[in-house]
């Protein structure tokens, strides 16, 4: 397992969701190696997807910026 702490910065995720991101990232650095950016990145979008649905983004990598938003409308029943 790579010793480090992850961060989260930024979110509007709920602390629980936030919290799968930080496991699904873990297992994915025991799984891949760490410059393995494309499979770590694949890897916690389809976790994400399984758990809340597909349309995730995932992105992996350093000394790049980027900022992302959604706009999700909701189908009224």
């Amino acid at each position: 397992m790579l010793e480090g702490k992850g961060l989260i910065q930024d979110t509007d995720m709920p602390l629980k969701m936030q919290m799968q991101a930080m496991s699904c990232a873990s297992e994915a650095l025991d799984l891949f190696d760490v410059l393995d950016c494309k499979n770590i990145a694949s890897h916690i979008k389809k976790e994400f997807d399984k758990m809340y649905g597909p349309g995730w983004q995932c992105v992996v990598g350093s000394n790049f910026g980027c900022f992302f938003t959604t706009n999700v409308e909701k189908e009224k029943k």
